[in-house]
């Protein structure tokens, strides 16, 4: 073990020297602190806080992988194109601990700019409020909807495939599956019906109601907390003003339903609220029941003269405390380290066999690959069948094996103050970590232990 160390204190002191480190680690002691007091959002103290973490932690996410690729690459073909291989390859030092001890030196490196720059982050975010004339209503904003960790909890979908495979039979039966769904396989044709079909359930005609009941809702301090009701409306024909009414009540609906006296009291809201955007009722935590139930009703009062409908993937879900802010920003920063570790095995790797330029454009190719790979997946889908065949059993199949960054983006979580659960840690490390990380550590040991340094002339 003294040998791996004596190899990664080594590398953090090549790193330091190198211009490209200093430059990225100036750059963020600087732009940080100027995003996090510059940055106005929509205007408002919770806009400017959000902007502020999102802008920060994008830059250094995006600086410190950078960083380590440049880094892990640069240790190695540096020794090899500098031939100062020889001298450490003479000593009492295995090709694998040599190996070791340049990954754990990027490691330590980038634990250490990590800790350092998101300390600075969270100071600028905490004590933004301080230097902004805030009012009381915004400060109770921010406690409630950004300085929090809230849990989401979204309705369970609704099982429609009876009538699905009903409504398949007799548009089969009537020979009108190629005329509504030309070129389209019957797979195809059921998922668009099962869309269809859930959307339907979350439509509200006039004077209809809609009840949506969530179970297992643990608020942390029920007596001392709100709920947030966080929804988006969709109307089938848009108000001239692009508002909607609704009257809501949340709470122990089951009372209302069997006519049992309950002890939760009901929260009643009717509001007025433009659609297609996203809002959200704040109710006292006390409206869960003790067993934990909670219902959410929705009624399209007269005043409306339209349908309304809440979309199957975001139009309702309700929020609620879990976990403190610094717990939540704590685990952030961890998906953010998980990244740099499974690019620094890839910087190792890819050192192993290629030059130092063609090395660091492998590494950005897998890089911006991972960071965009929803996207990539999601733009496939809009291509004909035959397309999407060949898609999926190549190019899919390679973005499977990368890490997919963009689905552990700390932003995107901090951002509406959601909860970072220990179960999303867990897939992070389990997939980024234990598995692709440590597969290429594999590669890169068996690589560089048959990678020829010198050779012998006579």
């Amino acid at each position: 073990m003294g040998r791996i160390w004596a190899v990664a204190t080594n590398t953090i002191r090549q790193a330091l020297r190198m211009k490209v480190a200093a430059i990225f680690i100036v750059l963020l002691l600087v732009l940080l602190p100027v995003l996090g007091f510059t940055a106005t959002g929509d205007g408002t103290l919770k806009g400017r806080l959000q902007t502020s973490i999102s802008y920060g932690l994008s830059l250094t996410g995006l600086l410190l992988s950078l960083l380590t690729i440049i880094v892990s690459i640069y240790s190695i073909t540096s020794d090899i194109e500098h031939r100062q291989i020889y001298t450490v390859v003479t000593k009492p030092i295995r090709r694998y601990q040599l190996i070791l001890g340049k990954l754990l030196g990027v490691i330590v490196l980038d634990i250490a700019l990590l800790t350092l720059f998101a300390g600075i982050i969270y100071g600028v975010v905490v004590l933004m409020p301080r230097f902004v004339k805030a009012s009381e209503e915004e400060l109770a904003q921010i406690d409630n909807e950004f300085f929090t960790a809230r849990a989401s909890l979204v309705p369970p979908p609704v099982d429609v495939s009876k009538e699905v495979e009903d409504l398949y039979r007799k548009l089969q039966a009537n020979d009108q599956l190629e005329a509504a769904y030309p070129n389209s396989s019957r797979e195809e044709i059921l998922k668009y019906l099962t869309s269809r079909l859930r959307l339907e359930k979350r439509a509200a005609a006039v004077g209809q109601v809609l009840i949506w009941e969530f179970r297992n809702v643990r608020p942390s301090d029920p007596n001392h907390q709100s709920l947030f009701i966080r929804f988006k409306y969709d109307v089938s024909v848009t108000p001239p003003d692009e508002q909607v009414y609704g009257d809501w009540r949340i709470g122990d609906l089951r009372g209302l339903q069997s006519g049992a006296p309950v002890d939760t009291p009901v929260w009643r809201a009717p509001r007025k609220d433009p659609v297609r955007k996203f809002r959200e009722i704040e109710v006292p935590a006390s409206a869960v029941a003790k067993d934990g139930y909670l219902a959410v009703g929705f009624m399209n009062p007269p005043l409306n003269s339209t349908v309304v409908l809440f979309p199957v993937e975001d139009g309702l879900e309700v929020l609620y405390k879990a976990d403190t802010f610094l717990g939540n920003y704590v685990r952030a920063a961890l998906l953010i380290l998980f990244r740099l570790v499974f690019l620094a095995c890839l910087g190792v790797m890819a050192a192993g066999f290629l030059s130092f330029p063609v090395a660091i454009l492998f590494c950005l190719v897998v890089f911006v690959t991972g960071s965009t790979s929803s996207g990539i997946i999601e733009s496939f889908g809009y291509m004909s069948r035959n397309v999407n065949l060949v898609y999926k059993y190549t190019i899919e199949s390679v973005i499977q094996l990368l890490p997919q960054f963009d689905k552990f983006n700390p932003t995107h979580f901090l951002v509406p103050a959601r909860l970072i659960g220990w179960g999303l840690i867990g897939r992070a490390v389990l997939v980024m970590v234990c598995l692709k990380a440590s597969l290429l550590l594999i590669l890169a040991l068996i690589i560089f232990s048959f990678r020829e340094l010198a050779k012998v002339v006579v």
